[in-house]
C-alpha cells in the first residue's frame, strides 16, 4: 500500500488521443492521478465535472490532472468530448498502473465482494514521491479536499 513520501510508481499510458504519458516525463509539476471506474456513469460523470469545474484553480496551483481507467482510448474520447474535459484521460486496460496504486482490489457493494477499480487519487509531487493518497474518494466535495490540500 503507498503512503506519503513513497516514490509514486512510474507508468507509461496512453491519453485518449494515442499520446503516450509517463510519470517521468510529469517531473517538476505537481499530479494529481486520480483512478476512476468507468467512462460515462453517474459517480465518474459528476467527479470529472467536478475537476472541470475547478480546473482552473488547479492550474493556479501549478497542478495537472489526469484521470485514469480501464476504458478504451474511444470510449475515452467521447466521455471527454461529451463533458468538455480539459484534463487528459489515461487507459489502463490491463490495470498494471491500477494495481501498481493499490487502486484496484476487493469491494463491497451491499454486502456483495467484488474485485474492482477502487475510486482513489494520489498527488504526487513535483519529484514523484507520494504527497497524499486518498482511497475509497467520496464524489462529493472531493476536488475542494484536494484543492484545500494544494493550499496548505
Amino acid at each position: 500500500m503507498l503512503k506519503e513520501d513513497d516514490k509514486a510508481p512510474d507508468f507509461s499510458l496512453q491519453d485518449e488521443s494515442g499520446q503516450k504519458v509517463t510519470l517521468k516525463s510529469l517531473r517538476g509539476k505537481k499530479v494529481v492521478l486520480y483512478f476512476y471506474p468507468k467512462d460515462d456513469t453517474p459517480g465518474c460523470t459528476r467527479e470529472a465535472c467536478d475537476f472541470r469545474d475547478h480546473f482552473a484553480d488547479f492550474g493556479d496551483a501549478n497542478t495537472v490532472i489526469y484521470g485514469v481507467s480501464k476504458d478504451s482510448l474511444d470510449s475515452h474520447r467521447q466521455f471527454k468530448d461529451k463533458y468538455s474535459l480539459p484534463f487528459p484521460l489515461l487507459s489502463d486496460p490491463d490495470l498494471e498502473v491500477a494495481k501498481a496504486y493499490g487502486a484496484w482490489g476487493e469491494k463491497n457493494n451491499y454486502g456483495k465482494i467484488t474485485m474492482g477499480l477502487i475510486r482513489s487519487t494520489f498527488v504526487i509531487d513535483e519529484q514523484g514521491k507520494i504527497e497524499k493518497a486518498f482511497r475509497n474518494v467520496k464524489v462529493e466535495g472531493h476536488a475542494d479536499a484536494l484543492l484545500g490540500h494544494l493550499s496548505e
